[in-house]
């Protein structure tokens, strides 16, 4: 769905596997299965970010200097399908607090966009949609101001729970999180050059827009979880070097 969500907390954590198996038991008591995780191997589907940067990398470096406040764009997909969905997003951090603002669009006119193409309504997947069609313009205004182009394409395996009815409560683990250098403006499911992010670790993320519930705290405890930090894009580029981000090509010259 398409929309500007309520300000969110996100908590993350590092789990092994027979960790995350016992997590997912316990939150099953608590929020229901996301519905695109029924019925999937290992109850995940897939998901695909093609996270755009600076040729400087701004957002990465605004990441890892800890910023206060900071963005990143990116583009969310989840399957290759030529009539599916792409939604362009804004994910900023002030302070504490994750907001996130995106709009969808239809597929076939992602490149355009990215192209400087100032988005139309016809290109939406929902026209009558006036925040979606301000949410890609605003995505289109932070991208020209920063230069900012197709950087890395990142993938992984998301089993998600949330509060029945909302989102406003909502557990998430990540696995199998791959990395690679994508500089062009095509969304694919496919890249060269790519490695797992993590390893066998699974990313555990507690997500709440209110009060933080009191069993996710019961959570963190008996799970002897430790609080941390998982930006993917982020962690991605730091294992390999920006130059590798920037620049794939140059490692086979």
């Amino acid at each position: 769905m398409s929309r500007m969500q309520e300000q969110r907390y996100e908590l993350k954590y590092w789990v092994d596997e027979e960790t995350a198996l016992r997590v997912r038991d316990y939150v099953q008591q608590y929020l229901l299965i996301d519905p695109f995780s029924v019925g999937r191997p290992n109850l995940s589907y897939p998901v695909h970010s093609l996270y755009l940067d600076s040729e400087g990398l701004d957002t990465y470096w605004h990441t890892v200097n800890g910023n206060k406040n900071r963005f990143k764009l990116r583009l969310r997909y989840y399957d290759d399908r030529p009539n599916a969905p792409v939604f362009f997003e804004i994910k900023r951090r002030l302070n504490n607090i994750i907001l996130k603002e995106r709009g969808g669009v239809k597929k076939k006119h992602v490149a355009d966009i990215l192209g400087g193409q100032l988005a139309e309504r016809e290109q939406l997947l929902s026209p009558n949609s006036d925040p979606d069609l301000f949410a890609i313009h605003h995505f289109q205004e932070l991208m020209t101001k920063l230069a900012a182009r197709p950087m890395l394409h990142i993938a992984y395996l998301r089993e998600a729970y949330e509060k029945e009815g909302d989102n406003s409560v909502r557990v998430t683990m990540d696995r199998a999180v791959f990395s690679a250098p994508h500089n062009r403006p095509e969304i694919t499911i496919n890249t060269d050059n790519h490695f797992n992010v993590f390893g066998k670790t699974v990313i555990l993320e507690l997500k709440f827009t209110d009060r933080f519930p009191v069993w996710f705290n019961e959570l963190v405890q008996t799970f002897n979880c430790t609080l941390t930090g998982a930006a993917k894009y982020a962690f991605g580029i730091e294992q390999k070097g920006t130059e590798w981000a920037r620049h794939p090509l140059a490692e086979t010259l």
